[in-house]
């Protein structure tokens, strides 16, 4: 009979967790707030009742929190630590190019770009590094840590177009792009919580697997950022932001459009760069061509020589 009885309980309390986690859809209707007071009075009765224990009642009840908290902005502070572990791992797959003088001219050129933006600050400001690898690609880690291969910066012939790269990516900093992608797996990071606390009533070696199953968040997010890339949708705002930029800063929107022909005859069809995680170059240069503002004057002799002579060794 008590055996049976702790199977009942078992069962009664994932599926209690059950309805907690569908109750997740819920929260984009009625609010964090209905989701907790939902969680209460069910766990109430179902202490009430004899049905759950008064542990089990509060696991779900922390489960039901950590769902709802789900649904809150990350702080800048979160963003910006959210952003480093990212930076970690592409760091641990593109080893950073050593060359002093590249990187601080990618810092001083990004900068200028970085305070013409819609977000001039972030919580520890923006940082920009150059990877050294032959691969054509870019990646913009939330909080502003962006990072250009050797291989995209070989596709600029200005400064003009080395400004699009950065400012492209700044774009995808302004609009959030990577937390948006990064909010939506925390929803599952709090429904992992949900399926720990339900393990409360198996034993040691199931909620060990569930413990191996939800590691490596950051690492799960690191490998949708650089093997999926962005969406077409978010692609098409980050060229309309760096045109914008561009224009603040006074430099030529059309370099952006040289940038990609450039890049468009050095992508290898079916590669692991920029050609597996973007939508075409010439779809983008369709796109944005019609929203570019031409340059109002030649190009600063000054300009073509300091870019000149940092990539002369890239």
């Amino acid at each position: 009979m008590k055996q049976d009885r702790r199977r009942f309980l078992g069962m009664a309390t994932r599926m209690a967790l059950a309805a907690v986690g569908a109750n997740a859809f819920g929260v984009l209707l009625g609010g964090c707030k209905t989701m907790e007071v939902a969680t209460q009075v069910g766990t109430a009765v179902g202490t009430a009742t004899g049905v759950i224990s008064g542990d089990q009642a509060e696991s779900i009840q922390k489960a039901g929190k950590a769902v709802a908290r789900s649904f809150e902005d990350f702080t800048p502070e979160q963003e910006y630590t959210i952003g480093r572990a990212v930076g970690a791992q592409l760091l641990e797959r593109y080893p950073p190019y050593d060359s002093p003088a590249l990187n601080t001219y990618l810092n001083t050129l990004g900068q200028a770009l970085a305070l013409a933006s819609d977000m001039p600050e972030t919580f520890n400001g923006y940082h920009f590094l150059a990877l050294d690898s032959d691969q054509i690609n870019a990646f913009a880690a939330p909080g502003g840590m962006v990072f250009v291969t050797r291989g995209l910066l070989r596709c600029c012939r200005s400064e003009d177009a080395a400004a699009a790269v950065l400012a492209h990516e700044i774009g995808h900093v302004q609009h959030r792009h990577g937390m948006q992608a990064i909010e939506k797996s925390r929803i599952t990071e709090a429904l992992s919580t949900v399926a720990a606390e339900g393990a409360k009533s198996l034993g040691g070696a199931q909620l060990a697997q569930l413990t191996r199953i939800f590691e490596g968040t950051i690492a799960d997010i690191t490998a949708t950022l650089v093997n999926a890339g962005y969406s077409r949708a978010f692609e098409s705002q980050a060229d309309q932001a760096a045109v914008t930029i561009m224009a603040r800063v006074g430099y030529d929107g059309s370099a952006l459009v040289d940038m990609l022909e450039q890049m468009k005859g050095r992508l290898a069809p079916g590669g692991l760069d920029f050609a597996k995680t973007h939508p075409s170059p010439q779809s983008r240069i369709d796109e944005v061509r019609p929203k570019i503002r031409p340059a109002s004057g030649p190009i600063p002799e000054i300009r073509r020589q300091r870019f000149a002579r940092v990539m002369a060794s890239v």
